[in-house]
């Protein structure tokens, strides 16, 4: 039972990446390559009528997490209290600077929601790939010092850095050079991934530059993803050891690979929508990677004095999985019929939405 939720807990998160991500993406498009206002209306366009229910996924992942696995929910939003914190006024501010924006038409009114918009995107590209970062690495759980556990084994707090900005020191923070190239990598993908949804959902005149972007940017997607995985085992021991185990898993880099070496052809794509194919594929694939390379490890315990945090050792009672699964189907019927209904009736190209125009 806690598999099968584990299971519907990644792929929610999966989903949220996907959907949100793109959200994110065509932010940062829109702070530093839409420069004239028809592209920046395409860019609102293209996400208008779907960033707001997108988020939804990721309310619905955290609802998941505090019902199947209240013992990681409450170390986690304990831990990383400060980084979550900034991730809501990030989302808040995306938020508003898409609907405020267009209730003045005013130069600076305009200029100051356009900032908001694309810098609260680019910082929450950045903090979601650092999170990803810190569960790969792992807390200081029970705040471990000189040997001794001076919390309870599930506990941690996490300051934004530590002084050596070092992933092994034993006074870790959120970011230090190792999760600080995850954020990197996350900020680079979901820019190729936002710009893909731009071109597949608009017939704007910056598609084009929008391809090359796409190219240009995959070419240092795939150092830095090439550099991530050469410096893995100076993380973890032995990265590969579930792969080696479960050769099926490794089905998930091949589609992340898959996803990647893809764009090297964006400029020859047919359909405007096959480029989005292949970022979702990778952000697919790599999220599906990192969440098998750590298995059955939920937060990994960087001491040897607590234990990590497993799917095993933080999950609700057998009973309460058990009810919770058949409101699940319920819930997930629903949530599937909004969504069809939803990107059936905004289907096709969005250049005409004028979304935020009042």
């Amino acid at each position: 039972m806690e598999l099968f939720w584990y299971i519907v807990l990644v792929i929610m998160l999966a989903v949220y990446v996907v959907l949100d991500g793109y959200d994110f993406g065509a932010g940062i498009v829109h702070l530093f390559f839409a420069k004239t206002e028809k592209d920046k209306k395409a860019v609102t366009n293209a996400i208008g009528p779907f960033w707001d229910a997108n988020e939804v996924w990721l309310i619905a992942a955290g609802g998941v997490l505090f019902f199947a696995f209240p013992t990681l929910y409450a170390s986690s939003f304990s831990g990383f209290y400060l980084p979550l914190i900034m991730i809501l006024w990030l989302l808040i501010f995306r938020a508003i600077g898409l609907e405020l924006r267009g209730q003045i038409h005013n130069k600076l009114w305009e200029n100051v929601w356009d900032k908001a918009f694309g810098m609260a995107s680019l910082f929450l590209a950045l903090f979601f790939g650092i999170a990803l970062g810190n569960v790969v690495r792992g807390v200081n759980l029970g705040m471990v010092e000189n040997g001794v556990s001076t919390q309870e084994a599930h506990y941690f707090f996490l300051p934004l850095w530590n002084p050596t900005f070092s992933p092994h020191a034993e006074h870790l923070g959120i970011i230090d050079w190792f999760t600080l190239l995850l954020g990197i990598i996350s900020v680079v993908a979901l820019t190729i991934h936002g710009a893909n949804w731009i071109i597949f959902k608009t017939n704007s005149g910056i598609n084009a530059k929008l391809k090359s972007v796409v190219f240009n940017l995959n070419l240092v997607l795939v150092v830095l993803v090439i550099v991530s995985i050469l410096i893995w085992h100076l993380i973890e021991a032995n990265p590969f050891k579930n792969f080696i185990e479960h050769p099926l898993l490794w089905c998930f880099p091949l589609i992340t690979f898959t996803g990647l070496f893809g764009h090297f052809n964006v400029k020859r794509f047919k359909k405007d929508g096959i480029g989005f194919l292949f970022s979702s594929l990778f952000l697919i694939g790599g999220l599906a990677s990192t969440v098998a390379s750590i298995f059955p490890n939920l937060l990994p315990s960087t001491n040897n004095i607590n234990p990590s945090l497993t799917l095993y050792n933080v999950a609700a009672h057998e009973y309460g999985l058990s009810v919770g699964m058949y409101w699940f189907f319920i819930a997930a019927v629903l949530v599937i019929v909004y969504f069809v209904i939803q990107y059936r009736v905004f289907r096709g190209k969005m250049d005409d939405v004028g979304y935020g125009e009042h």
